[in-house]
């Protein structure tokens, strides 16, 4: 089964879901903009009308699509839009591209639930929109905390945030 999230840059959303048990893969890629086979660049530029993301292969039967959602929603903040911490841009919103009518229905109830709970003091911002045609990122970009542990960006920003997430969930 598939997932698709855009929670901000899509080498933290990676680290994340790599931990979670019953991912079989997670693929950094762009989706929801109007042109085809964009470049880094053209993503980060905000030209293009893509977001960063990351798409999931999971197995259903170790993992659900709720868990799944839970996880999204704890690891970045739902309620800023076209921004997770300082990186601001269309590219960063936070997006649940959904693969079918059981994921559109389970992401919309998740939010309403997370609203009425009062979560978070902000409303949230998540958007809930059909999947695209999924771009895989160049291959730089794959694994890219686990190959680049040295980036001032992994050391100060992911490793922390996979950190305080393995504490909590692991």
């Amino acid at each position: 089964m598939e997932a698709t999230f855009g929670g901000g840059c899509f080498w933290c959303t990676e680290a994340i879901f790599q931990n979670i048990e019953g991912v079989r893969s997670v693929l950094p890629g762009y989706m929801g903009g109007k042109s085809a086979n964009p470049t880094y660049k053209e993503v980060c530029n905000g030209d293009s009308g893509h977001v960063e993301v990351v798409q999931l292969d999971f197995d259903e039967s170790k993992v659900d699509f709720e868990k799944l959602l839970k996880v999204f929603f704890k690891t970045h903040d739902p309620t800023t839009l076209n921004r997770q911490g300082n990186d601001i841009g269309t590219q960063y919103r936070s997006v649940v591209f959904y693969h079918d009518g059981l994921q559109k229905e389970a992401a919309e109830r998740f939010i309403t639930e997370l609203e009425k709970q009062a979560i978070f003091s902000d409303p949230i911002v998540t958007a809930v929109e059909p999947a695209q045609t999924f771009w895989e990122a160049e291959n730089y970009h794959r694994d890219y905390f686990n190959q680049n542990p040295e980036n001032p960006y992994c050391a100060a920003v992911i490793a922390p945030k996979l950190q305080k997430f393995l504490k909590e969930y692991m």
